[in-house]
């Protein structure tokens, strides 16, 4: 899932828009590692995180990248919409993986899969200065 500032989902137009990947805490990110009972030897599996495509709704994207993004002001990913408009923020991550059999050496999965994540909703305003004389 991607996690958005400025917060609220809502931004201005021009105003760099900072993503990251946050992990739905019921599910494995990468390095985490899960076991399994198969057919009496103890089985570990750990994804690993590949590529990361970041889809900002408007035909902007960052990627694929190994960046997992983060916040404001040090995050790499970040994109400025040109435009004022409703848009969906989607991040497809590519994983391959990697398993190990009663503690001996991990070995690599050969194959990868495309992940995509929820798409996170913004509204990108445009923003009007004036100035007024104090009388």
């Amino acid at each position: 899932m991607a996690e958005v500032q400025p917060v609220g989902g809502r931004t201005l137009v021009t105003l760099p828009t900072y993503v990251q990947i946050a992990w739905d805490p019921a599910g494995f990110e990468p390095g985490e590692i899960s076991t399994v009972d198969l057919l009496g030897h103890a089985v570990r599996i750990r994804p690993v995180g590949q590529s990361y495509l970041y889809d900002f709704g408007d035909g902007g994207a960052v990627g694929p990248t190994s960046s997992t993004g983060g916040p404001y002001p040090s995050g790499d990913v970040t994109y400025p919409y040109p435009k004022a408009g409703r848009f969906a923020i989607n991040v497809t991550a590519t994983y391959s993986g990697e398993y190990s059999v009663d503690g001996g050496p991990w070995i690599p999965i050969a194959d990868t899969v495309q992940i995509p994540g929820p798409e996170e909703p913004i509204d990108v305003r445009t923003s009007r200065n004036e100035l007024i004389a104090q009388g």
